[in-house]
């Protein structure tokens, strides 16, 4: 008869093979030679114009286009944060009139286009001649001339700023909402009004939410005030434009106006990524330390929380 075999033999070692992926290694040569012929046409191609380009890349008027830029950008994302929220809290208000307005509001700045508006708030004079403040229906004190009020550079600022509020009004719209609801119904058993609750509890926990898409609409604002060339505001793209249609080297300002954007967007994303990483800090899934209410209530009842 046949003996049994062993229970506990041991198997007979076996050479682990690496899984090849030869695709990988084509890619790679392909990104390679693609890498290559990039650099080569960069050096050799004299179209570029790279002497042209370190002429003009510090030059006054592309540095002054440049600042513009900048200035836009700020001031109209600074319009837009604070009139989002304003409009986020409307609509999500139990109050139908309010909530009825921010929605028109909405509906009504993100369904024109941005060129649209931009043309509107220059030719607002076209419409209202004169802007005045009085008594509604009845004597004006003050009467301004709306061309020498609205100047292009306040048309910017009302165009850019008033139509990125509307886009920033869905986007803290969402990240109040994602805050769950017994955060405010405890602040309210508290003894919190809906302003402290909004300030205190909600809004530093929703801001996790906010900052990341925040961050996407400086990046995008910087880019789209260059728009702003329809009503003749001079920004950096319209600097550039104005060299060239005179020295006729269309690419090398063109690289010039693309360099400082690149350098400027990399710059906020940067910063965009060390404000999420502090607003992130603890929230891998579970619930941190000390959120705001937590925070709040201990420190209510001397820090005997159970």
């Amino acid at each position: 008869m046949a003996e049994p075999a062993t229970t506990g033999a041991r198997p007979e070692p076996r050479d682990a093979v690496a899984v090849r992926h030869p695709g990988r290694w084509v890619a790679i040569a392909v990104l390679a030679v693609l890498g290559a012929m990039l650099v080569n046409t960069l050096l050799t191609n004299e179209n570029f114009g790279w002497p042209i380009v370190a002429q003009y890349l510090f030059s006054a008027p592309v540095l002054n286009g440049l600042a513009n830029t900048l200035v836009l950008t700020v001031m109209s994302m600074l319009i837009g944060i604070v009139g989002g929220v304003g409009l986020a809290v409307m609509r999500l208000s139990p109050n139908p009139v309010l909530s009825g307005v921010a929605g028109v509001y909405l509906w009504l700045f993100r369904g024109t286009p941005l060129i649209a508006q931009l043309l509107f708030w220059s030719f607002l004079s076209a419409l209202y001649p004169n802007l005045s403040l009085g008594i509604p229906f009845g004597p004006e004190f003050v009467v301004f001339d709306t061309n020498s009020l609205i100047t292009p550079f306040l048309a910017c600022l009302l165009g850019l700023g008033l139509n990125e509020a509307a886009y920033m009004a869905e986007i803290v719209r969402g990240g109040i909402q994602s805050v769950d609801q017994g955060q405010s119904e405890a602040a309210g058993a508290l003894g919190m009004t809906r302003a402290q609750t909004l300030r205190r509890v909600v809004l530093p926990q929703a801001m996790r939410v906010i900052i990341p898409p925040t961050g996407n609409e400086t990046i995008g604002m910087l880019k789209t005030t260059s728009l702003v060339v329809v009503i003749g505001y001079t920004e950096l793209l319209t600097s550039v434009q104005r060299i060239y249609s005179t020295n006729f080297q269309t690419i090398p300002l063109l690289i010039v106006a693309a360099a400082w954007y690149l350098l400027l967007t990399s710059l906020l994303t940067a910063g965009q990524r060390v404000i999420e990483r502090r607003y992130g800090r603890g929230v891998a899934g579970a619930v941190t330390e000390a959120t705001p209410l937590v925070r709040l209530f201990s420190f209510r009842t001397g820090g005997k929380t159970s």
